[in-house]
């Protein structure tokens, strides 16, 4: 077996069904699940509809590449998303990939270099990310050979990664910045002067941005929509895209986890070395799901109408929570990030026990920077938990007074 599998932690839902064992809910309470962050919204119907009429498709191999109409349907919304000038982004710019987790697992093994030889330390290249993460980033790093190294997300700084406190020695062993913005789980967006300072660092250190973009349609400012690397670097006069990798996908958009389509865009070089490593990699998507897919990134409508149904999730949810906990909507995404001035996993625990609703703790979601390992430096998402708003709105609504009787030492 891969030794470097012995590297990875248990994954945080792993994790969470361990805290939740022995526990028994009241069989009263129906549960409500709020720890994954999979939109139960009704998928779009004319999308499904696209994907039964093609179902004929499954009898032929798909190329890696995907077609040029999808190629073509992503490269379009961009544009039309992040307001780049038209053809901005080229075909060969992109890539079909089976959602945001996929890829950013796999872009990891294909760009990370163990043999590069490092003229200043024979130490392992790093991977810097935000802290807290999505897992996938820490994994990907321990299997692709190399070391993560976590920048803190603190309220002090917007829950923005930090990137002028990393030591110049960590950014020349630097080779991939994972970035996500709307982030995840704070839901803080990154301007395109903090996108644009991140690639003169890159430029500085030579090393490759992936930024996980998999948020950039669930925001509740209309007038402001979150930036892209790619408008970001676009507007730095970066026509190709220099060190720009950037990943979307339907889950969120469109609602439709199940389908696991998304795609990479960004610079033309990279992703030409990524899609050889991606051939051999056996990830082609099926033909019904890429004229599902094309469908999907050709409509906005629906993607105004999810949105608003987050929107009233939150307006209706925090006045239930706030006078209980530190809770305000996020600038994207759909999780609540609350500090409870308690234990995140006793919490949790005792939450499902009495009230029959799962949330995730804050720090299942990040690591013990490696800065500071003393006991007064503690995991920045201890103390916190992740609410996924995920669920109904009802759902939601109940999910929300339970907690309340919770926090107030009641029990329905």
């Amino acid at each position: 077996m891969n030794s470097l599998l012995m590297n990875l932690q248990d994954y945080p839902f792993e994790r969470l069904a361990a805290l939740k064992a022995g526990a028994i809910p009241p069989a009263n309470l129906k549960h409500i699940a709020l720890a994954i962050g999979e939109p139960k919204h009704a998928p779009p119907s004319f999308v499904l509809q696209v994907l039964r009429e093609s179902l004929a498709g499954l009898s032929n191999y798909p190329t890696t590449a995907g077609t040029l109409e999808l190629r073509s349907a992503c490269a379009r919304w961009l544009e039309r998303r992040f307001i780049l000038p038209v053809q901005a982004v080229q075909d060969s710019m992109v890539l079909p990939v089976n959602g945001t987790r996929e890829a950013l697992f796999s872009f990891a093994q294909a760009v990370i270099n163990t043999q590069l030889e490092n003229k200043k330390s024979s130490l392992k290249p790093l991977v810097v990310m935000p802290n807290p993460f999505y897992q996938i980033y820490e994994g990907a790093t321990l299997l692709a050979g190399a070391d993560p190294y976590c920048i803190d997300t603190p309220v002090t700084n917007s829950f923005l990664p930090d990137l002028d406190t990393v030591p110049a020695k960590v950014w020349e062993r630097c080779q991939l910045l994972y970035l996500c913005s709307p982030g995840n789980p704070a839901g803080a967006i990154m301007d395109e002067a903090y996108l644009q300072h991140a690639l003169e660092l890159a430029d500085r250190h030579d090393f490759l941005i992936a930024a996980d973009e998999c948020y950039a349609e669930i925001y509740f400012d209309e007038a402001r929509p979150p930036p892209s690397l790619l408008s970001a670097a676009y507007a730095a006069g970066r026509k190709n895209f220099e060190r720009c990798v950037v990943f979307h996908s339907l889950s969120k958009r469109s609602s439709l986890p199940g389908l696991r389509s998304g795609f990479v865009a960004g610079d033309a070089s990279v992703l030409k070395k990524f899609l050889l490593y991606r051939t051999y990699h056996g990830c082609a998507m099926p033909v019904p799901t890429q004229l599902a897919s094309i469908a999907a990134w050709n409509d906005d409508a629906h993607v105004r109408q999810n949105r608003a149904l987050y929107r009233e999730k939150f307006n209706r949810v925090i006045p239930i929570l706030s006078p209980h906990l530190e809770v305000q909507i996020p600038q994207g995404g759909f999780y609540l990030w609350p500090n409870l001035g308690r234990e995140d996993t006793a919490f949790t625990r005792a939450l499902f026990a009495t009230q029959n609703v799962t949330i995730l703790p804050g720090s299942f979601l990040a690591r013990t920077p490696q800065t500071n390992k003393n006991t007064h430096y503690a995991n920045p998402g201890a103390q916190r938990v992740r609410i996924s708003l995920v669920a109904e709105l009802d759902e939601c609504i109940a999910a929300a007074h339970r907690m309340a009787n919770f926090i107030q030492g009641h029990t329905l």
